[in-house]
């Protein structure tokens, strides 16, 4: 599917990777008819913020593929009673056509459908995007009707309201309490599309207080789908006309969409909204509202709205004296996702262990026990009873909830450093969730680091989320192209956009991803956010800074130091760009077998992690030595690799000063140069010599020569 992709991208028809895994199961992997479909599309549908048209449209892909097909009157009446049921049951369509299983599948229909086991499906579903769109309104209205009938006989409240509704020429309002009665309970077992379709046709015939109630079921259910746009209009709506518990209560998926659109948590005062009566449901609904604001202004680093949120919350949960869980819950999340979990411990004080398993799983982590942090996210898998969350009630099975899980799965793969297998688990999830929602992008950052480390480039899956994310949404693309330009030897570029990507306040996720190293914090919006690593992460970036300045006099010593303290590091990936390090800092040193040697194990670990472009990219750099021979003969007049090398280093005035004097520069030339005094650049050329531990201007000059040849 991921060339498919590739083809869509080239057409400017982006699709999120699930919703093209949608419009694949429904058009039976038809490429053509795919991308056709994808062109009458919105962007927001095709980038999964929106629901897809039910039915998909009839384009002419699907019209060809049934050109010569001959229906008899009643196998038509079958096949659209087929196509406008909720659900694959035998028994109600065998009712409507009144034949019986083995007459349906001995006639023409045998070939069409596929009926087994008490229920009944399209052999091809484009058959029944086709049946649709080459009958008349009138006939699917005709259809609705007896199917209504049928249902009624059975006692199926449910499929009887939703045909009588559809069949409707007219507002039905008697239909819409049993539709969102079953819309709500769909949301909860994790079918909100489902819910999305009952509860919207509920809106459609409902009035007064019953259609609030419609509108709501259908914005949290399109929210739980990760639908924002549509969830946003939907409960938006409600604001400020709608009754004021109903807008309490859509308060929570509200503000999720808002932040997901917007890219920041919506800025009115938490009071703005506050409910006006002292209902206990109405102050709790407005809690968890607060709840899930301080949880979403946390994941985008904005301390300041956190705070407010989280102030709101324990006023909410004082009124109704009730809340505890969630408000533990909710202030232990958020406090963890802005980077200081240890922060304000009154305010913690009493929590007791969060039963939601992917703070459990982020604690381990960070306390450097990632396969403890894996298995208390398999903990319960695919099939096993979600344990009732205070927080996330009734959103347990959600496709949201399910790709935070997923995307916190990747998260930790990636800490250990199993590259491949994280990439693989990050391409099945996106095809099936919406993985660009969870941690404010994070499982976007994710895809495209992936990618750059085992293909050096981004592919079809990582390009399609990352068109999908809203202009809102900051995350690190000059880090990618950094990375990029590294592994195919462009250090120059590679340290431009690094050093843009750092003046630029270093846009990035409250989790670390593997990259490149950018100092201990950041600043985002001028507050000081702390990036979460575990603790093999932070070793291994400091062993790396060591490594890169290591002293001429002691660098042997230093080395073995070095080493040794590797043993701290669990991660294969993170230990190799370590050994890569040593590596080059050996060869400058001129301990080229040593160096060799260093960079023949970043290799092993490389290939041990899967990260396939940095194997390719370090057995380059070998080869290049290979090549070169003598690595101090014949010395590059381009110091621009010695210059990046050194900047790390050096004051920006001791670089230049150390850089002409590299050049030959005398001491009175390079003071004329600054307009400074001979003194001055004394100075700066002492500062030089002890930060790079020479003793005169031919060890710098030497140094800098096998600096440039091997950085």
């Amino acid at each position: 599917m991921e060339p498919l992709l590739d083809e869509l991208l080239t057409a400017r028809l982006s699709c999120a990777p699930h919703v093209l895994s949608a419009l694949a199961r429904q058009l039976n992997d038809d490429c053509s008819a795919i991308v056709q479909v994808a062109g009458t599309l919105t962007a927001a549908q095709r980038h999964g913020i929106g629901a897809l048209p039910v039915p998909l449209p009839g384009v002419p892909a699907i019209s060809d593929a049934f050109r010569t097909l001959k229906l008899a009157p009643k196998d038509r009446e079958l096949l659209l009673a087929l196509a406008l049921s909720l659900d694959d049951r035998l028994a109600p369509i065998l009712e409507f056509d009144g034949r019986s299983a083995a007459e349906v599948a001995a006639g023409p229909l045998g070939v069409h459908t596929v009926i087994r086991a008490g229920s009944i499906r399209f052999a091809d579903p484009r058959l029944a995007i086709w049946v649709q769109s080459t009958t008349t309104a009138g006939q699917q209205a005709a259809a609705h009707r007896r199917l209504s009938a049928v249902f009624d006989a059975y006692g199926d409240r449910m499929h009887r309201d939703w045909h009588r509704a559809r069949a409707s020429l007219q507002r039905g309002p008697e239909s819409a309490p049993a539709l969102i009665r079953s819309a709500r309970e769909l949301t909860g077992a994790g079918r909100p599309l489902r819910a999305l379709r009952l509860a919207g046709e509920a809106a459609v015939h409902a009035t007064g207080a019953e259609l609030d109630m419609a509108e709501l079921t259908a914005g949290v259910a399109a929210a739980a789908a990760g639908l924002s746009e549509d969830a946003s209009a939907r409960l938006g709506g409600l604001f400020p006309a709608g009754a004021e518990r109903f807008r309490v209560q859509a308060l929570s998926a509200l503000i999720c969409a808002q932040a997901l659109q917007q890219g920041t948590v919506p800025d009115p005062a938490p009071a703005a909204f506050a409910p006006r009566t002292d209902d206990g449901d109405g102050w709790f609904a407005w809690s968890r509202a607060a709840a899930f604001a301080a949880i979403l202004s946390a994941e985008r680093g904005d301390r300041r709205r956190m705070r407010l949120w989280l102030d709101a919350l324990h006023e909410g949960c004082a009124r109704v004296g009730a809340g505890g869980a969630l408000r533990d819950s909710a202030v232990e999340l958020s406090w963890l996702l802005i980077g200081d979990p240890q922060a304000d411990p009154d305010e913690a004080r009493g929590a007791e262990p969060p039963s939601d398993r992917i703070v459990r799983a982020l604690r381990a982590a960070l306390e450097d026990d990632i396969d403890g942090a894996l298995r208390v996210l398999a903990a319960d898998g695919p099939g096993a009873p979600a344990a009732p969350d205070p927080l996330l009630a009734g959103f347990e099975h959600s496709p949201v909830v399910r790709a935070y899980l997923a995307v916190t799965e990747v998260l930790l793969l990636f800490w250990r450093g199993d590259v491949d297998l994280a990439r693989d688990r990050m391409i099945a999830a996106s095809f099936h969730l919406p993985v660009a929602i969870p941690f404010a992008g994070l499982g976007v950052v994710l895809a495209r680091r992936l990618d750059m480390a085992v293909l050096g480039e981004l592919g079809p899956v990582s390009r399609a989320l990352s068109a999908a994310l809203p202009t809102q949404v900051r995350i690190d693309l000059l880090v990618d192209r950094s990375i990029r330009s590294s592994l195919a030897g462009a250090f120059d570029d590679a340290e431009s956009a690094r050093r843009l990507w750092l003046d630029l306040g270093a846009p990035q996720s409250g989790f670390a991803v593997p990259g490149i190293d950018e100092g201990p914090s950041t600043r985002i919006d001028g507050r000081r956010r702390r990036v979460l690593r575990p603790p093999g992460m932070v070793l291994a970036a400091d062993l790396r800074r060591r490594a890169a300045s290591m002293t001429e006099s002691g660098w042997r010593v230093q080395r073995q130091e070095i080493r040794e303290g590797l043993r701290g590091v669990q991660s294969a990936f993170e230990r190799a760009t370590v050994e890569t390090t040593l590596g080059v800092q050996c060869a400058i040193r001129d301990d080229h077998e040593a160096g060799r040697s260093h960079l023949r194990a970043a290799i092993g670990l490389f290939e041990i992690s899967g990260a396939s472009a940095w194997v390719r990219s370090v057995r380059d750099r070998l080869e290049s030595w290979d090549r070169l021979g003598d690595p101090d003969a014949q010395p590059s007049d381009d110091m621009s690799a010695c210059r990046r090398a050194w900047s790390e280093l050096l004051t920006t005035r001791e670089l230049e000063v150390a850089m002409l004097a590299v050049g030959g520069a005398t001491n009175r030339e390079i003071s004329e140069t600054f307009r400074v005094s001979v003194r001055t650049v004394e100075v700066h050329l002492g500062r030089v010599f002890a930060k790079l531990d020479v003793r005169s201007r031919v060890e710098l000059t030497v140094l800098a020569h096998r600096t440039n040849r091997h950085s």
